[in-house]
């Protein structure tokens, strides 16, 4: 009985915990962030264009085709202590669960 609960387990054992996608660039998105993959998820890099630095943060402008899940225009308000380094020099943009919300912005080295 203990041996089949312990090989019914090996399975998950084996399959390790769940990773969050890459970015385009090959780092990766941590997990609380993105959900879906590289194609459908919900984190991409946008325009540096769409990006000022203000004080306290950063504003994100948003337009349609700017991220895969923008339908309309936004603007976001990215505190600076919220905002997480990107590892490629770029910005990046999580929105979940819908456009409306973003859950993680990336920032380059030079914005921190």
């Amino acid at each position: 009985m203990r041996l089949t609960f312990l090989l019914s387990l090996a399975p998950l054992l084996v399959a390790g915990p769940a990773v969050a996608h890459d970015a385009a660039s090959g780092w990766q998105y941590e997990a609380f962030c993105c959900n879906g993959n590289s194609h459908n998820g919900d984190c991409q890099m946008i325009p540096a264009t769409t990006v000022r630095i203000i004080a306290g943060g950063y504003r994100v402008t948003l337009a349609p085709g700017d991220h895969r899940l923008a339908t309309r225009s936004h603007i976001f308000l990215m505190p600076q202590d919220m905002t997480r380094r990107s590892q490629d020099g770029e910005y990046h943009l999580c929105l979940y669960p819908t456009e409306d919300t973003p859950r993680c912005f990336y920032a380059p080295d030079m914005g921190f």
